[in-house]
């Protein structure tokens, strides 16, 4: 008997002691939140019959479009063959360093997927019915890769940062999806975006493919430092500042925009689509309700469906980068503009006017306003229910031309290009 007393006494010490190892030594150390991605084995990854769209690209305009999109760029669904399936949790960082793709799903706060792998490395995240909502971080931050595609499964997605965003280092996190490298937006599903500052920042070029792209923000909707190209998707943006912007404070020789397919419903309280260099407009439909339309240094449009309605200008061609003279050029299209009342103007250039194809109907007291030249060479103009053939200069000094390409024209297949 007191053989057995003596066993359960050292039992009884050996079970205080592993229960004072799993509950630590009273240590007030935060625990470490940030992990190293892991597989949930709990799930499994189907794989998915590839759906693919096309690019209705040209190679002849203000931008070389020829090879802008690359096929993976315009494929709605990833390879699954080897991806690896991940679950958002409250309060977690996925910390992502390697090539490959992601299937993430699950509801969280306070969680973040962070992409930090190698600069020739390419990420794919597969959103497949996720929830984050933050108060001051990015919900998706890419700190390094070669390029992140964000795609989206058959799915509801949604993304919100609902207080002040607090900056990482000397990096301005400002955005739901902020990105230091090329980020493709594509996939078959819904991503629903809100912030209290910027919607998607990237800091170089910006792909947006398919998929249906909700933004309500109070800052700008899409921004990017080189460009952003629409090839398709649905995207609906309410934003307080501006809808599209492409701009480098750093260098006023890039930052353009091309769009050649999909829809687009933006009302935004400064500009609809903003460019430091080019605006370019192939195919699509645009719908606009902002202060002003479409801003840039050269405003090239070749076809589409776009609706503007201002309250400043429909379309301004202005000063805003050192490397091209304003310009707007209509090429094709069906273009309307219904503007406020005041000193307004439906198309307004600090430079020229061409016009040489499509319809353009315009309800405006100003219709045009040129400081160089407005020149008309075929196309269908509407001021007021009335067709004219003319481009009337409603500023003093300006001269219209009978026809021809004024001096300084718009560049041909200048930036685009780039595949990824």
């Amino acid at each position: 008997m007191k053989r057995l007393k003596s066993i359960l006494a050292v039992f009884l010490i050996l079970l205080l002691a592993v229960g004072m190892t799993a509950c630590g030594s009273g240590s007030t150390e935060a625990e470490d939140t940030t992990s190293e991605v892991a597989e949930d084995v709990t799930k499994t990854v189907e794989p998915v019959e590839a759906v693919t769209t096309a690019a209705n690209t040209t190679a002849d305009g203000a931008i070389d479009a020829t090879d802008l999109f690359s096929d993976r760029d315009l494929t709605q669904t990833a390879d699954l063959s080897e991806a690896k399936p991940l679950t958002v949790s409250d309060g977690e960082t996925i910390k992502i360093t390697d090539a490959g793709v992601y299937v993430i799903s699950g509801s969280a706060t306070e969680a973040q997927i962070l992409v930090e792998a190698a600069e020739d490395a390419k990420v794919q995240l597969v959103l497949d019915g996720v929830s984050i909502t933050n108060t001051s971080a990015p919900c998706i931050y890419v700190k390094s890769a070669d390029k992140v595609f964000v795609t989206t499964t058959d799915s509801e997605n949604s993304l919100s940062v609902t207080g002040t965003f607090t900056a990482d280092g000397t990096t301005n996190t400002d955005a739901v999806i902020f990105s230091k490298s090329d980020l493709t937006l594509n996939g078959l599903g819904t991503l629903t975006i809100e912030s209290t500052d910027n919607g998607v920042t990237t800091k170089d070029d910006m792909k947006i493919t398919g998929g249906t792209i909700e933004i309500t923000c109070a800052s700008d909707a899409l921004e990017a430092n080189d460009s952003i190209s629409v090839a398709e998707g649905e995207i609906n943006i309410n934003s307080q500042n501006n809808g599209l912007n492409a701009s480098d404070d750093d260098d006023d020789t890039t930052g353009w925009i091309y769009l050649c397919g999909g829809t687009m419903d933006i009302t935004a309280g400064n500009n609809g689509v903003k460019a430091a260099t080019i605006v370019q407009i192939d195919s699509g439909v645009l719908t606009v309700t902002a202060n002003e339309g479409i801003e840039a240094t050269c405003v090239q449009i070749n076809g589409g469906t776009i609706d503007i309605t201002a309250a400043d200008d429909g379309i301004n061609a202005g000063q805003k980068s050192s490397a091209y003279s304003p310009l707007i050029e209509i090429n094709g299209g069906e273009l309307t503009v219904n503007m406020g009342q005041g000193d307004t103007d439906a198309i307004d250039s600090n430079g020229s006017i061409v016009v040489s194809g499509g319809t353009i109907d315009i309800t405006a007291q100003s219709p045009f306003d040129y400081d160089t030249t407005g020149t008309y060479n075929g196309g269908t103009i509407i001021v007021n229910g009335e067709t004219v053939n003319a481009i009337t200069n409603q500023m003093m000094g300006g001269g219209m031309q009978p026809g021809g390409m004024p001096q300084g024209g718009m560049p041909q297949g200048g930036p685009g290009g780039h595949r990824g």
